[in-house]
């Protein structure tokens, strides 16, 4: 399945393939034969049906795909040459489609821009998630159960042969390691495209991974983390196993973080790096306060874990911090100063987010929290985020955190328009009944016999 990058040459592609990104950041595609692509159709793009991207009622769900021929790649795919390209949507009637992730990602730069708060934001994304040999799950009216296995030690086909400890995975090679190599191709086939890596381990869980992605502007970073997360699924499917990004997918075990590493820049130089508080600046401290103000509200979670199973994961006494703290060189802090970099590299770590978000919104609402705090001169020890026992613990439920975004989103608008917002919500109430009305095989160990 290898990819490489664009050279330009139309004559050798058999297909072109238009990725559009849906409400949940999600890749969706339109492939148009060679002989249909033509210098107006790439210039004006093609209609398409937005109802199934969850963004639009069929009553009014035509869009048009613009493709963005800067991110254009190729694959060599089932005796194919295809060639990729994320696009931007608009609306029929001209003018961008305001709640379409990348043109939110877009408008956030311009924010930082027009106040002089910055240039760009640089992000560095740590990938965690499961490679599973086989997976089976279903829900109904009299029956809900999942089914897991791994060679590395999940599962009735596989917990009785040699193995390690399921909890202890962190770093291990070849052959405890089954699926280096696997690593290897995806982190390849990444690098390939333009998307860099700085290096792929093994966690802590029985096939549980992570691909650190590399610092790229915010609007790069975006696209990265979505590709990423497609290509991911396409090599790990092309040799018969599964892969999910869930954040806690096993009971008792090691869940799956998102953690971005980030600063802002201003004239190519950071704007965090300086003799302030762990060696940042005050705008760092002060970006760094918007972070945890607005987690602490439940706001920014709406976007950063946004999933039921979100809080599976976040559960006291974990590497999953749930408190609004800040500290040098501490993985129990929400926001982490890593201790291992050289003082004009500082930069911090927001490590309470997980994949199961949509990385344009997550990533985006991330530097409006923190541009908020820089624009009120936000002060973390003043609000006792520098003490790690201060207390102050973030909503831990999906409705929780949705109640948090309904009462503090000013800091969102107009990069989040309200539509987006009141759409978010909505969406997002809906999954959570899903969850919480139905029993689950727990409960009926609980409760069932008393």
């Amino acid at each position: 399945m290898p990819y490489r990058p664009f050279d330009g040459d139309y004559a050798t592609i058999d297909f072109l393939d238009l990725l559009m990104i849906d409400i949940h950041g999600g890749i969706r595609n339109v492939s148009i034969p060679s002989r249909y692509v033509s210098d107006k159709l790439l210039a004006e793009g093609v209609g398409f049906d937005a109802s199934n991207f969850g963004y639009a009622k069929t009553s009014d769900s035509d869009m048009v795909a613009i493709p963005d021929m800067t991110t254009a790649f190729v694959q060599e795919h089932d005796a194919h040459t295809v060639l990729h390209v994320l696009c931007d949507v608009e609306l029929t009637e001209g003018g961008r489609f305001t709640q379409y992730p990348r043109h939110v990602t877009r408008r956030t730069i311009d924010v930082l821009r027009r106040e002089g708060i910055a240039d760009d934001a640089q992000m560095l994304v740590e990938l965690e998630f499961h490679i599973l040999d086989d997976v089976r799950y279903g829900s109904d009216y009299a029956h809900s159960a999942y089914h897991l296995q791994s060679v590395e030690g999940l599962g009735p086909d596989f917990d009785e042969r040699p193995r390690f400890n399921a909890q202890k995975g962190y770093h291990r090679v070849f052959p405890e390691d089954r699926y280096e190599g696997i690593r290897h191709e995806i982190v390849t086939s990444l690098g390939a495209i333009g998307i860099p890596v700085k290096y792929h381990h093994h966690e802590v869980g029985a096939g549980q991974h992570e691909i650190e992605l590399d610092l790229i502007p915010l609007e790069r970073a975006a696209d990265a983390l979505s590709l990423s997360k497609w290509i991911i699924r396409s090599i790990v499917a092309a040799h018969g196993l599964f892969v999910t990004f869930m954040p806690k997918p096993i009971y008792r075990a090691a869940g799956n973080g998102m953690h971005v590493h980030q600063y802002l820049e201003r004239e190519g130089r950071t704007c965090f790096a300086g003799d302030a508080l762990h060696g940042l600046t005050d705008e760092a401290l002060a970006y760094t306060a918007g972070l945890l103000e607005h987690s602490l509200s439940g706001s920014l979670l709406a976007f950063t874990n946004p999933s039921t199973n979100s809080y599976r994961r976040l559960v006291p006494g974990f590497e999953a911090p749930v408190g609004a703290t800040f500290a040098r060189a501490s993985r129990e802090a929400s926001v982490r100063i890593p201790g291992y970099l050289k003082p004009a590299e500082r930069r911090i770590e927001y490590r309470t987010g997980d994949a199961s978000a949509n990385g344009y919104y997550a990533l985006s609402a991330m530097v409006l929290a923190g541009a908020d705090g820089i624009r009120r001169g936000a002060d973390p020890v003043a609000l006792g985020f520098s003490d790690p026992g201060n207390g102050k613990v973030f909503p831990l439920s999906l409705d929780a955190v949705l109640d948090g975004l309904a009462a503090d989103h000013a800091y969102l608008v107009p990069v989040f328009p309200e539509s987006l917002i009141d759409l978010w919500i909505r969406l997002k109430r809906q999954e959570a009944q899903i969850v919480y009305r139905a029993p689950t095989p727990q409960e009926y160990e609980l409760y069932f016999n008393i």
